[in-house]
């Protein structure tokens, strides 16, 4: 089963106030070539700039374990799953669309990214740490059932909401998606399940193509998929007031009992991935909202994993701006 966090010794409640940190060098393997965005490097700048500004130490360490493979066929096929272990094995660079690399090291690293999220999950569940950032690499959002696609292996936020329902008998899972791309692997996975919301605000037309605010869920889960596409160049004033006006009161509505949140640092001005002006202090306002939700619709239960954010300095300002009101 996945691991606790590591802490000083002291009181639950002492732990329980704290923010779990999700990071392992394991993250730093899977190698996708020389020039690729999505790079190990990535990762050794949050650490060091988390480090760098004496928050790493104020932050539980959660280390990650593999998933287990049912958590991990709740979302893909086994056959997937299988094709992903084996894809190196084969000698294959790249997986599917073409966009997605992979590595000798890839699918077990994948499994460590799905088994960091679990493990951050069930330490805010068990009353260890009250929320965590999840420091983890290849992404998730936009693969599919039986696809990998736009950098990511497995879809890590939804199998996290799966494994609260089914692990933790949680019956509401809200996912809120600020990447500057469309989770389209995310919103597939749920389009005809009511039980769980997603809500996306990113950059359209735009990488993959989704994402249109016509598109709101399928049968009875319509109306539990709220998407804000925003043209190039949207900043901090309209994101804020998207998550003010549109999130918090379908969020209210809802009534989650855990709050995921997809935080992909790529709509920050200085990213070249995508074309939005956002800045660390406006990452900062949507994480207060967010968390304010959570603290109001379901005990502060809230968990943060990275998806996209490509260069190296917007993407460790943003996230020691996110971590600091994690922290609040």
């Amino acid at each position: 089963m996945p691991h606790g966090p590591k802490g000083p010794p002291g009181e639950k409640g002492d732990r329980v106030s704290r923010t779990g940190f999700v990071y392992g060098d394991i993250y730093l393997q899977h190698k996708t070539g020389a020039g690729h965005p999505e790079r190990p490097e990535r990762l050794a700048a949050i650490v060091e700039r988390l480090k760098q500004k004496g928050l790493l130490a104020q932050l539980a360490s959660i280390q990650p374990v593999p998933a287990p493979l049912e958590a991990i066929t709740a979302v893909h096929s086994a056959r997937y799953v299988e094709r992903v272990q084996q894809a190196h094995e084969d000698g294959r660079r790249f997986l599917d669309t073409g966009d997605t690399p992979i590595s000798a090291e890839s699918y077990t690293v994948a499994l460590h990214a799905v088994g960091g999220v679990l493990a951050a999950l069930d330490a805010v569940m068990e009353g260890e740490v009250r929320n965590a950032f999840c420091a983890i690499r290849p992404p998730g959002h936009h693969a599919l059932r039986e696809r990998a696609m736009g950098f990511c292996l497995f879809n890590n936020v939804a199998i996290a909401a799966r494994y609260l329902q089914k692990k933790h008998k949680l019956a509401r899972i809200l996912i809120v998606d600020w990447d500057v791309h469309h989770g389209n692997g995310t919103q597939a996975a749920f389009d005809d399940d009511p039980t769980v919301f997603y809500f996306s605000a990113h950059q359209h037309p735009f990488y993959p193509g989704t994402g249109t605010a016509a598109e709101t869920g399928k049968g009875p889960a319509r109306g539990t998929k709220l998407n804000v596409p925003f043209p190039a160049g949207t900043g901090d004033k309209e994101y804020r007031q998207a998550f003010d006006e549109k999130l918090r009161p379908a969020a209210r509505a809802f009534k989650p009992d855990f709050i995921l949140l997809s935080a992909g640092f790529d709509a920050h001005a200085d990213d070249l991935l995508g074309q939005m002006s956002l800045t660390a202090a406006g990452y900062a306002d949507l994480t207060r909202i967010v968390k304010g939700l959570a603290d109001e619709c379901c005990h502060g239960r809230l968990v943060a994993l990275l998806e996209g954010g490509y260069n190296l300095d917007a993407l460790a300002e943003s996230i020691e701006a996110h971590v600091r009101v994690l922290m609040e």
